[in-house]
C-alpha cells in the first residue's frame, strides 16, 4: 500500500468517527477505484449493510462499459437514489471515505441529491 492510500484510509477513519448511521438514516459510503464506483448504505447501530450497488451492476454496465468516468458516476448516482428510495431511504449521511469531494465523488453526490436523497 502506497503513502497516498494510507493517508486516505487515515482520513476515512477520522471522518467515520464523527458519522453514525441508523436504520432510518444510514451512512452511505463511496468506494472509488480506477475503473468503478461502489456505494453501500450501512446501519452502524446494527453493523449491517442495508443496501449496496456498484457500477459493475448490469444496469450500469449496459449503458457505460467503463464505470470510471463522471458520466457513469452521474448515472450511477441517479440509479442508486432511485433504488434507495424504493427500499424506503430518503435521508442519508454521505461518507466520502477520505476521497476529495470533486470529480466522480461530487458527480455521484449531486446525482443523489437530484434523485431525491437528502444529506
Amino acid at each position: 500500500m502506497n503513502k497516498k492510500e494510507r493517508s486516505r484510509q487515515k482520513r476515512h477513519k477520522r471522518i467515520k468517527l464523527k458519522m453514525w448511521g441508523t436504520s432510518m438514516k444510514p451512512r452511505l459510503v463511496v468506494k472509488r477505484s480506477l475503473y468503478n464506483l461502489a456505494a453501500q448504505a450501512i446501519d452502524d447501530s446494527a453493523n449491517k449493510t442495508l443496501f449496496s450497488l456498484s457500477t459493475m451492476d448490469k444496469d450500469v454496465k449496459a449503458k457505460f462499459p467503463s464505470g470510471g468516468n463522471i458520466k457513469a458516476a452521474e448515472f450511477f448516482g441517479q440509479l442508486f437514489a432511485q433504488k434507495a428510495k424504493e427500499k424506503g431511504f430518503t435521508k442519508i449521511i454521505f461518507d466520502r471515505a477520505g476521497y476529495l469531494y470533486h470529480g466522480r465523488v461530487k458527480a455521484f453526490a449531486d446525482a443523489l441529491r437530484k434523485g431525491g436523497l437528502e444529506f
